[in-house]
């Protein structure tokens, strides 16, 4: 399965969430490779704490310069073997493989001129990446990015129609976000309206498409220290979802939620189940995270809109 992962902002937890549920089904026994598209701030590598490649890779290596035609193949670290940190390499022998597909370092967003090579590298390195593993994430920049299009095009290519491709679009519990969110899916040149342009049928990517709310508190974090402000909060709570229902991104098109935790907030982080057994992180997130691998294969959840 080919998983695009996008958000509308910075910000959303998209690529910590990405990287944690890459993480996850791997530790499910799967064969992942996760693809760094965020051309102009490619820091998957400090997600996993590869220090070799916190800001992508240097020395045209990286998926950029292979976008670009500048190299011939694009790197791919294991995650288990090259992160600095000691108790996620201790698992290398127990998981699946984790691999990581940098971004180049400093590389900046492609150029308009460069797309047309670009679409067909992509195909093939997707193509490619599906006879090695069992699932490919592409972490995309934020937005209507370049990266976004290149995607667009390359998956609606006559190779790639075969290919199993679900889309997540992550966006953080908040009106703004909401909005933004509606707006890159549904909107002027947003992803439906874009990828039919380009060649895909608009109701079978509408139906790739689900949505994961991030960074979201329970109730007894939200700081109401008064009657008054726990009612406001849950009137806020309720127009929330009444929102998000009339900007067709309500319940049943959520795919998961995933939680407020200090390691995602201030460390930006995989999440160990040491780190719930410290006391450091919540098992609440890890039940997301794992909720939401199961999700992602469950047919059943991807067939009603």
């Amino acid at each position: 399965m080919i998983v695009i992962a996008t958000s509308d902002k910075g910000g959303t937890g998209r690529s910590v969430s990405s990287g944690n549920l890459a993480y996850r089904l791997s530790t499910a026994g799967q064969s992942v490779a996760y693809l760094d598209f965020d051309f102009g701030a490619p820091t998957a590598g400090a997600i996993f704490e590869i220090g070799s490649a916190q800001r992508g890779v240097s020395g045209g290596a990286g998926l950029h310069s292979y976008l670009l035609g500048r190299n011939t193949t694009a790197a791919q670290i294991d995650v288990y073997a090259a992160t600095d940190r000691v108790t996620l390499r201790k698992q290398r022998h127990r998981r699946g493989r984790l691999v990581l597909l940098p971004g180049d370092e400093g590389g900046g967003q492609l150029a308009r001129a460069d797309q047309h090579d670009a679409i067909t590298r992509c195909a093939a390195l997707l193509l490619e990446l599906q006879h090695a593993f069992q699932t490919c994430i592409i972490d995309l920049s934020g937005g209507r990015s370049i990266a976004m299009e290149v995607v667009l095009r390359a998956t609606a290519l006559p190779q790639m129609r075969e290919s199993r491709m679900r889309w997540i679009v992550f966006h953080r519990w908040t009106r703004q976000h909401i909005v933004a969110t509606s707006g890159l899916v549904h909107g002027p040149h947003g992803l439906l309206e874009s990828g039919a342009a380009y060649g895909h049928d608009p109701t079978k990517l509408l139906e790739s498409i689900r949505y994961v709310r991030t960074l979201v508190p329970a109730a007894n974090e939200l700081g109401a220290t008064t009657a008054a402000g726990a009612v406001w909060i849950q009137e806020q709570n309720h127009g929330l979802k009444r929102l998000a229902s009339t900007a067709r991104l309500g319940a049943s098109v959520v795919l998961g939620e995933i939680p407020f935790d200090s390691l995602l907030q201030w460390r930006e982080q995989i999440i160990l189940d040491a780190d719930v057994a410290a006391g450091l992180a919540k098992g609440e997130t890890v039940d997301a995270f794992q909720q939401l691998g199961r999700r992602l294969f469950d047919d059943a959840t991807w067939e009603t809109l």
